[in-house]
């Protein structure tokens, strides 16, 4: 795969996965093509060697592997985790507000977003809606995406702001509610949001009980730079790790190993839910996996503990105008390929017995890497790696591709490393 053949995949998955919901269905649709057979999480599986599996989890996760032909009595186990989840905006419940004529929604912040990244721009609206079923138990889940530029959350104008440019602090329930209309007597002002859901739920708005409704950029991914060097679009953190991981589960098979893949939700708020990292959905279904293909529990804990967990998502890439907020040595660029990243605090889980294996990866087969560390003074992001492992006692590397603007609406990454990282992200499967 190369430079160019690597961001049309990308950019496919970028534009479809507009809320985690819908990043789990491309997921879905590239498993499928790849002939992966779905499993539910709650009947009894009947695995064939040979083959592709998925479990769809809570609807915003999922974990795929593939099972090789010739195990033997002790399977080798190699798992790759991202996150379908980035820092955005989020409705609440009765969103409608309405200050004189306008209609605004009332949001929450999901995340760290850089708030002011939102402001102009076409904002699109995408998540699930629940309506009544047959059964309390059983509502019936239905994903929309509205895919048209239905918000804005308007700047004000430098002449009612005389400060602006010195620096402003927004306050989400101020100054971050997005416009949607102007009210006008045909339109219900108290039911105006749920009248559009509605209708693009194809239901009437009586029967919707809830919805978790994202708010996303609409932007197109476009490549940037003097001679393209560039990168940029949304919602590159962790779209690029999952793209990496899909990648990799379809096309690279161990005939004496099972290779998973774990894309979890929530990781921007903690990863403490049923689909999160710390959730104890991995492990049970590794069990599962290993139980279903007939071996016992000691099988299991055998080959988990013997594993390796590569945990992907975006690294910090050194900013052209202010590079005293990197550290003074371990610094990457964008087009420097994959970075490996580094923390004494664990808050990447990596220890120099694993990245040598990753180094070794990556040097066998021309894989262009760095290593990364944080400021020494300043503290760095966490991510999957060191949670994941905590459950699992598993080695564990942290590597992402690095990128600017971390957290903007729009984020911007070398064009060639997403290449890097599917090459490092397949040869870690096929070893």
């Amino acid at each position: 795969m190369n430079t160019e053949q690597a961001l049309q995949i990308l950019s496919k998955t970028l534009t479809a996965s507009v809320s985690p919901y819908h990043c789990i269905k491309e997921s879905k649709r590239q498993l499928d093509e790849a002939s992966f057979h779905p499993l539910s999480l709650t009947k009894s599986w009947n695995l064939e060697a040979g083959c592709g599996y998925y479990i769809p989890v809570f609807d915003s996760s999922l974990i795929a592997f593939t099972i090789g032909e010739n195990l033997g009595e002790a399977p080798s186990l190699r798992m790759e985790a991202a996150h379908t989840d980035w820092p955005c905006l989020k409705l609440k419940p009765s969103p409608e507000v309405t200050e004189g004529r306008y209609g605004k929604l009332n949001i929450e912040v999901y995340g760290g977003p850089i708030l002011n990244t939102w402001l102009d721009s076409p904002l699109s609206m995408a998540g699930n809606v629940c309506i009544a079923g047959s059964s309390p138990f059983s509502p019936e889940v239905r994903f929309i995406d509205m895919k048209k530029p239905l918000l804005v959350i308007p700047n004000l104008a430098i002449h009612m702001n005389r400060e602006v440019n010195d620096g402003i602090k927004l306050n989400p329930q101020v100054d971050m509610l997005p416009l949607l209309t102007v009210l006008t007597e045909s339109l219900d002002k108290d039911h105006f949001f749920l009248n559009l859901l509605a209708e693009e739920a194809g239901c009437r708005p009586e029967d919707i009980l809830d919805y978790e409704i994202y708010v996303y950029n609409l932007d197109a991914c476009t490549t940037a730079g003097l001679n393209g060097q560039f990168f940029s679009a949304p919602r590159l953190d962790n779209l690029t790790s999952v793209q990496a991981c899909l990648t990799a589960i379809t096309s690279c098979f161990r005939d004496g190993g099972i290779n998973a893949i774990a894309l979890y939700d929530n990781e921007e708020v903690g990863s403490r839910t049923k689909q999160g990292a710390l959730s104890a959905v991995t492990e049970r279904i590794l069990e599962k996996l290993f139980t279903s293909l007939g071996y016992g529990r000691e099988t299991y804990l055998n080959a988990v503990m013997d594993g390796f967990l590569l945990s992907m998502d975006v690294a910090h890439a050194i900013h052209p105008n202010h590079k005293e907020k990197c550290d003074i040595k371990n610094q990457i660029f964008p087009g420097d390929g994959v970075a490996i990243k580094m923390a004494a605090s664990q808050s990447y889980s990596t220890d120099a017995a694993c990245v040598s294996v990753i180094e070794s990866l990556c040097r066998s087969h021309q894989i262009p890497y760095k290593k990364f560390s944080n400021r020494s003074d300043l503290r760095g992001g966490s991510t999957l790696g060191a949670l994941s492992s905590t459950l699992l006692a598993m080695k564990t590397t942290d590597i992402g591709v690095p990128i600017l603007a971390m957290h903007s609406a729009r984020e911007l990454m070398g064009a060639s490393d997403q290449q890097a990282l599917v090459s490092l992200a397949s040869e870690f499967f096929l070893v």
